[in-house]
């Protein structure tokens, strides 16, 4: 569970070197993603296995950075699109639970001006 609730959350589609910590993310999400890196956002990072991820982001006194390492499966990672995909948080929970978030889709809120 989260400390905060996020603004927005980025997922970076292209593996990144794990060997990148706090400062070699930053590096991505400012340069690959021209993103702020210090919004109020989740930058979520995948391995070339897809068997582990980094999750980034800055609490307004420093960075945090969140690892996740499956021991016997892989992440359902979305390849195909484009380089940054905006998930909802409840696609990023289905990312950590081990769902498939290109073929599940949330519901869309919907508006009613009457009832009949």
């Amino acid at each position: 569970m989260l400390i905060f609730q996020p603004a927005c959350i980025y997922l970076h589609r292209e593996s990144v070197d794990f060997r990148k910590s706090i400062n070699g993310l930053t590096g991505v999400v400012q340069e690959s993603m021209a993103l702020n890196v210090f919004s109020k956002s989740l930058f979520v990072f995948c391995n070339r296995n897809r068997t582990k991820i980094k999750i980034l982001f800055w609490d307004k006194t420093g960075f945090c950075l969140l690892y996740k390492r499956l021991e016997k499966d892989k992440f359902k990672w979305p390849r195909n699109g484009e380089a940054i995909m905006q998930l909802s948080s409840e696609q990023f929970d289905w990312l950590l639970r081990g769902l498939d978030i290109s073929k599940l889709t949330p519901h869309t809120e919907k508006y009613f001006t009457s009832v009949m």
